[in-house]
C-alpha cells in the first residue's frame, strides 16, 4: 500500500497547485495559453513531460522489451521532427495564436479551420484514451484493481484536473514531474543493472538482434513506426499551443534547444531500462515491463517517488491533449463560427464544460484498441498525414494554396480512417498511403490552382 499512498500524494499535490493557479484564470489567454508569460525553462519542462507520456513508457517500452534498441526507430523520428520545429518556434510565437487551426485559417481559409479542428478532435482523444488505460495498467500493477476500475479512477482524475485550470497549471507542474522522473530513471538505472546482472549478463540473455540497429526489422518497417511519430510532432498542437504560451519569440526558439536534448536523452534511457527489464522479467506483459521494472526491481523508496513521477506524467499528457481539442471545439468552432462575442467569463465556462465532454468521449475510446503501441500509431497518423503537411506548407511553401491545403487534410484524415477499417491491406502501414495521397493532393491541386493572395503570405514571410 505505501506504493498506493506515494501516488495519492503526489497527485493530491498536483491538485493544490492546479486549485491555487486555476484562481488566476480570468481569460481564454488564460486558460489557453497561461497568459503567453511562460519562461524558456519553463517550457522546456512543459513540452518534455507533454511528450514523455505512455507512447514512451508503455508503447516505446513494450517495443523495446520485443525488438531491443531497434525500437528507437519509434523515437527517431521524434528527434528530427524537433530540429525542424527550431525553425518554426519563433515565428509561430510571433503570430501569437492560440491553436493550429488558427494558423490554418490564416495561410489557407475557414475550412481548413474546420477540418483541422475536426482531424485533431479525432486524434486527441484517441491519445488521451490511451493515457487513460497506460494509468489503469499502473494502478493494477501497484494496488491489484483490476485495469478497467483503474481506467475510470485516471479519467476521473484526468478530466478534473483539465478542466480545473488549463495550461496555466499544467505548465508548472509539468516542470516538476518531468524533473522527478528524470531523476528517478538516473537513480533507478544501477539498480536494475545490477539486479540483472551487469550488462555482460544481458547481452548473454537477450537474443543479439536486441543490439542491432534494425533488429528483425526491415527498412520500411523501421520507417512506418518512425514517421507517424515525426510527422504528429511537425504539426502537433500541444506544442505550437507551448510556442503561443512563451513569453516571446527569443523564450519560445531557446526552449527547442532543451527539448531535443532532453528528449532524446530520456526515450534512449527508457529503451535501455526496458531493454535490462527484458532480461530480468520474461514473462510479463511487454507494454508493462517498466512498471514492473520500477515496482519490483528497486527499492520501495525510489519505486514510490518514481512510479508516483510516472503516473504525473501519464496525467501531464493526458490532460494536454485534452486541453487541445477543447480549445478547437472553443476558439475555433463555437467563437469562431457560432458565438464571436462570448464574454470571456463564459469562454472559460464552457472550455471546463468541453474538457468534460471530450474526457468521456476519449474513455469510451479505450475498448477500440488492444495495446497502446496500436493506438499510439493511429492517432499519430491520423493528425501527421492530416495536419501536419499543410501546417508546414503554412511556413515553407509560398506556392500552397487554400484549395490545396483543404484538400491535403481532408485526403490525409479520409485515408486513415478508410485505410484502417479496411484492416491495413496487403500489410502495408497505413501512414504511407495516407501521407502520399496528402502530400500529393497539397502538391498537384496548389500547382493548378491559383497562387495565394499576398495578405495570407505577409503574416508567415515577412519582408
Amino acid at each position: 500500500m505505501i506504493y498506493f499512498w506515494s501516488i495519492l500524494i503526489y497527485l493530491l499535490i498536483l491538485i493544490g497547485v492546479g486549485a491555487v493557479r486555476s484562481r488566476r484564470v480570468k481569460t481564454q489567454t488564460d486558460f489557453m495559453v497561461a497568459g503567453r508569460k511562460l519562461s524558456a525553462p519553463v517550457l522546456v519542462g512543459t513540452l518534455l513531460a507533454t511528450w514523455i507520456g505512455s507512447g514512451s513508457i508503455i508503447a516505446s517500452a513494450g517495443l523495446s522489451f520485443r525488438k531491443g534498441f531497434s525500437a528507437l526507430w519509434f523515437d527517431a523520428g521524434v528527434w528530427v521532427a524537433i530540429i525542424v520545429l527550431y525553425f518554426i518556434a519563433g515565428r509561430a510565437r510571433k503570430l501569437a495564436q492560440f491553436t493550429v487551426p488558427d494558423i490554418l485559417e490564416i495561410r489557407y481559409n475557414k475550412y481548413a479551420r474546420i477540418l483541422g479542428s475536426l482531424t485533431t478532435i479525432i486524434a486527441y482523444t484517441a491519445i488521451v484514451s490511451y493515457q487513460f488505460k497506460a494509468g489503469g495498467m499502473v494502478l493494477n500493477m501497484v494496488i491489484g484493481i483490476p485495469v478497467g476500475q483503474g481506467i475510470i479512477l485516471t479519467a476521473v482524475f484526468v478530466i478534473a484536473y483539465t478542466a480545473l485550470a488549463g495550461m496555466i497549471s499544467v505548465a508548472y507542474t509539468d516542470v516538476v514531474n518531468g524533473v522527478v522522473l528524470l531523476l528517478g530513471f538516473i537513480i533507478g538505472l544501477p539498480f536494475l543493472l545490477k539486479l540483472a546482472g551487469g550488462w555482460g549478463n544481458i547481452t548473454a540473455t537477450l537474443p543479439p538482434d536486441r543490439f542491432q540497429i534494425l533488429g528483425t526489422m526491415t527498412i520500411w518497417e523501421a520507417l512506418g513506426y518512425s514517421l507517424p511519430t515525426m510527422l504528429l510532432l511537425l504539426g502537433e498542437s500541444n506544442m505550437y499551443q507551448r510556442f503561443f504560451s512563451a513569453k516571446d519569440e527569443k523564450a519560445a526558439k531557446a526552449s527547442v534547444v532543451g527539448w531535443i536534448s532532453g528528449t532524446i536523452f530520456v526515450e534512449t534511457l527508457i529503451v535501455v531500462l526496458a531493454i535490462i527489464g527484458s532480461s530480468i522479467f520474461l514473462d510479463i506483459n511487454p507494454e508493462s515491463v517498466i512498471l514492473h521494472s520500477v515496482r519490483h526491481g528497486l527499492t520501495p523508496v525510489i519505486g514510490c517517488v518514481l512510479l508516483a513521477a510516472i503516473v504525473a506524467v501519464i496525467v501531464s499528457t493526458a490532460d494536454s491533449f485534452l486541453l487541445v481539442p477543447s480549445t478547437n471545439i472553443m476558439r475555433d468552432i463555437y467563437q469562431r463560427f457560432i458565438n464571436p462575442n462570448v464574454s470571456q467569463k463564459k469562454m472559460v465556462l464552457y472550455s471546463r464544460l468541453v474538457v468534460i465532454a471530450l474526457g468521456i468521449i476519449a474513455f469510451i475510446q479505450v475498448k477500440f484498441f488492444t495495446t497502446v503501441l496500436a493506438m499510439a500509431l493511429y492517432a499519430y497518423t491520423m493528425y501527421g498525414v492530416g495536419v501536419t503537411p499543410a501546417t508546414l506548407a503554412a511556413f515553407f511553401w509560398k506556392r500552397a494554396t487554400p484549395t490545396g491545403g483543404v484538400c491535403s487534410i481532408a485526403s490525409g484524415m479520409v485515408t486513415t480512417i478508410a485505410w484502417e477499417l479496411l484492416k491495413k491491406p496487403f500489410n502495408v502501414p497505413t501512414v504511407y498511403p495516407a501521407l502520399i495521397l496528402s502530400v500529393s493532393s497539397l502538391i498537384i491541386i496548389s500547382l493548378l490552382t491559383p497562387k495565394p493572395k499576398e495578405e495570407k503570405l505577409r503574416p508567415f514571410f515577412p519582408a
